[in-house]
């Protein structure tokens, strides 16, 4: 039986959402963000018991496949920025379409429609919130952030992110006050 979960982001979730099922006798063959495929079937009480629990820890069930759609979007998306370096074989368009094995201009309609956003948009929020917290971290100069991130340059990088927060990248990292997003907020 698979489960399809909102919000799973990161390692944490993974550990958080195993111990969940674990709690429940519900044992899972694997675990990927977004995703989960149990040995058997669970009952109704077992849905309902790790729905709460889910809710409790800030992720939720999904079942609507327009929904699973658009969260395995967000869940490939995030992964891309934030384990995958940004790295990209092939333009984000044909990532997304041959992954999910759907027609890119059918899953940019259905995610703009749910979410009211672009793909593309949601896409540089996500990077721009990894050069913040990479900013915040202040180990990396902004050309081996602009690198790691697959701009073209540190110009590029420099412009989108004052397009996007109103500062420039040198501006926020003299902040005192940091204003990061948590990424299921983008």
């Amino acid at each position: 039986m698979k489960l399809y979960i909102k919000n799973m982001v990161c390692d944490r979730c993974l550990m958080a959402v195993k111990s969940e099922l674990e709690k429940l006798g519900l044992h899972p063959i694997s675990i990927t963000l977004g995703e989960v495929e149990l040995e058997k079937e669970c009952t109704e009480n077992q849905k309902q018991d790790l729905l709460k629990r889910l809710r409790s820890l800030g992720f939720d069930l999904i079942d609507d496949k327009k929904n699973i759609t658009i969260e395995r979007i967000k869940t490939m998306l995030i992964d891309l920025v934030y384990n995958k370096n940004n790295v990209l074989n092939s333009n984000l368009s044909d990532y997304l379409a041959n992954d999910l094995v759907q027609d890119y201009s059918a899953l940019s309609n259905l995610f703009s429609e749910i979410e009211g956003i672009t793909i593309e948009h949601y896409f540089i929020a996500q990077k721009i919130e990894r050069v913040k917290e990479l900013l915040t971290y202040d180990e990396l100069t902004l050309s081996e952030i602009a690198i790691q991130l697959q701009y073209s340059n540190v110009a590029h990088l420099s412009n989108q992110f004052k397009k996007t927060t109103g500062f420039t990248p040198t501006y926020f990292k003299q902040l005192k006050v940091k204003t990061r997003k948590q990424i299921d907020d983008l």
